[in-house]
């Protein structure tokens, strides 16, 4: 019987690592602007209907590029719901992802045609669409590898008031965590846009579930280039297996390394040049396998590397490297780009001619430090509780991508703890309604807090004063009432105070009157109901907030009992009326009752009388 359970309890195990082994990575595609899940043709590819979006508006969508999946909606962003909308996806899985987002256009006859904006991911600014985007099929969309580590993703799109953000698209594409590591700067604070991903040689562009490659090759696109120049080169291809091609941690698709292009005897450097960004690092992965039959040994095709006129890989010989032919071989470097260009040359030694099969080419982009999680949760609560018109935009973080922080919002790098503080809020006249909530003490880092000229109302959260970093506190012309709280004379930095123009009542706090003779600046005018200072109304006697409390209490109590007893003699009173009313009903019967028995009484009286006196004298019939 033990051995029986011990061979289950093993067999179970057996099966739980399988499945585990077996386990996919996580996908999530969205079909932006759908109202329902749709499957694409001809893979079947699952897109979910749209959701996790801060704002928009769903529309139909026209297409720019044969690249962009098969998708009829998108949604769009226009000015007017903010210059920063997101998308902020919760649960997502720790770990290292492709990041995928197809652009589209519109399709209404006013629609803007082209528009650029910007988008961030995870608070740091990844790309910028450049004029002209809509004419070229791999600028239809923007990919990035990117780490999740706090199981959420963001995805912004800032409008630079060329038109409205439009997304047909977004892909989640989990890759193994070592994916792309290029080296000792490769960290999980790095971010790797790609900016070119070729195939070279014969073949087509295509996907990588076109290719079947493995779901942890993130699905990349490979584009297809036929030559880098007229005569140049020559494309060459084979049918035969290559090891060594779809193996952890980048699971390159075997059929990647069956084509190539090589150079010719007239012209023998083969030459590739790119158009970029300056002042950047690239990471640069070069793709080989020796698929030509005539080199099969070491020695026979041997080349240097050379990138912006810099020998990078010297003496590159693919059989050496890998060691066989038709065999998979990948170098990789990183280079600083000062210009615009980046040229990788091939340049073949010994007379023989160069080989290139793949290439990928990566912004190297360092990841921004996000703010504090519990001063962006206080300003999305401030957010709420003071109505913010969609025009402010404050969707995402408030602090990064530092091109488009929140409108109103100052913010500080902490160095030490490598996260963004807020230190001020500058929302004066802009039309804010509602009320001031006491998550506001939660912006433990505030100097400046600026909302004059609104229509806030309610009292002045006395919260407040545990923001002891407060120098400016300016809440004039509003509608706050209520007395000035105890608590803001613990505000011992404060140099400026401003709550002028509301309807507050009350002393104002001794220890704020006293900061009046430490050349502070405070303005109480323009309350009608606030007494204490000098150009104030002079206070009655002062009582604690605990005594109004108990006046009250006593003061209604006290008009509680007199309504009782009131009601009680107003009974009683009655009552009494009512006795008296059916006594007089009851009188003349009373009277002639009385009168009866009398006459009864009366006449026996009388009876007895006669009686005695006929006893006394004897019959009349005995004289």
């Amino acid at each position: 019987m033990l051995r029986f359970i011990l061979l289950w309890m093993l067999i179970l195990c057996f099966a739980v690592t399988a499945r585990a082994a077996q386990r996919g990575p996580y996908v999530m595609r969205i079909n932006c602007g759908a109202r329902q899940n749709v499957q694409t043709k001809p893979t079947t590819t699952l897109w979910y209907k749209d959701f996790g979006y801060t704002g928009g508006i769903p529309a139909n969508a026209t297409t720019t590029s044969y690249i962009t999946p098969p998708l009829k909606t998108l949604r769009y962003f226009p000015l007017s719901e903010g210059p920063s909308n997101c998308y902020n996806f919760n649960r997502v899985p720790k770990g290292h992802y492709s990041v995928r987002i197809f652009f589209g256009l519109v399709a209404q006859p006013r629609a803007t045609n082209e528009p650029l904006f910007d988008i961030s991911i995870q608070g740091t600014q990844i790309y910028s669409l450049k004029s002209g985007w809509t004419q070229q099929d791999d600028q239809a969309f923007t990919e990035a590898q990117v780490f999740f580590m706090d199981r959420s993703a963001l995805i912004c799109f800032h409008s630079t008031g060329h038109g409205d953000p439009a997304i047909i698209s977004i892909e989640i594409l989990q890759i193994d965590d070592k994916a792309y590591d290029f080296g000792p700067q490769w960290s999980q604070g790095i971010i790797l846009r790609t900016v070119k991903r070729l195939s070279c040689g014969f073949g087509q562009s295509k996907f990588g579930i076109d290719y079947g490659a493995d779901p942890w090759g993130g699905d990349r696109f490979w584009q297809h280039i036929k030559t880098f120049g007229q005569d140049s080169d020559q494309p060459r291809s084979v049918e035969t297996r290559i090891k060594q091609a779809s193996h952890s941690p980048n699971f390159y698709p075997e059929t990647l390394y069956r084509s190539a292009l090589v150079s010719t005897s007239s012209q023998p450097d083969l030459t590739y040049a790119l158009d970029v960004d300056p002042n950047k690092n690239y990471s640069v992965w070069l793709h080989f396998a020796e698929i030509d039959k005539s080199i099969n040994a070491i020695g026979q095709r041997v080349f240097d590397i050379i990138i912006n006129d810099v020998v990078t890989f010297e003496n590159v010989d693919i059989v050496k490297i890998s060691g066989a032919q038709y065999t998979a071989l990948v170098l990789n470097t990183t280079v600083s780009v000062n210009g615009r260009t980046l040229t990788i040359t091939f340049s073949p030694k010994h007379g023989s001619v160069a080989i290139i099969n793949a290439i990928e080419i990566f912004e190297v982009i360092a990841a921004e430090s996000r703010t504090l999680s519990d001063e962006v949760k206080a300003l999305q609560t401030l957010k709420k509780a003071l109505g913010l018109p969609p025009r402010f935009g404050w969707n995402g973080d408030p602090c990064v991508p530092q091109q488009h922080p929140w409108i109103g919002a100052d913010c500080q790098l902490n160095k030490s703890s490598s996260k963004w503080l807020i230190d001020g809020l500058d929302l004066d006249n802009q039309g804010l309604k509602g009320f001031l909530p006491d998550d506001i003490s939660r912006l433990h880092n505030l100097q400046t807090l600026n909302l004059s000229g609104n229509s806030i109302r309610g009292a002045i959260p006395s919260a407040l004063g545990k923001v002891t970093s407060l120098q400016v506190l300016d809440l004039s012309y509003n509608f706050f009432n209520g007395s000035i709280p105890e608590s803001l004379g613990q505000l011992t930095l404060l140099q400026r105070l401003n709550l002028n123009g509301n309807f507050l009542s009350g002393r104002v706090p001794a220890t704020l009157g006293g900061r009046l003779l430490h050349r502070a600046s405070f303005n109480f005018t323009d309350n009608a109901g606030l007494c204490g200072i000098p150009g104030l109304r002079t206070c009655g006697p002062h009582l604690s907030a605990g005594a109004k409390v108990g006046i009250v209490f006593g003061a209604s109590f006290g008009f509680l009992v007199l309504i009782t007893c009131s009601v009680c003699w107003w009974k009683r009173r009655q009552n009494i009326l009512r006795a008296q009313q059916i006594a007089a009903r009851a009188a003349p019967y009373a009277k002639a009752r009385t009168q009866f028995s009398r006459d009864i009484q009366m006449t026996r009286h009388n009876s007895y009388g006669n009686a005695h006196t006929a006893a006394e004298n004897g019959p009349i019939l005995l004289s």
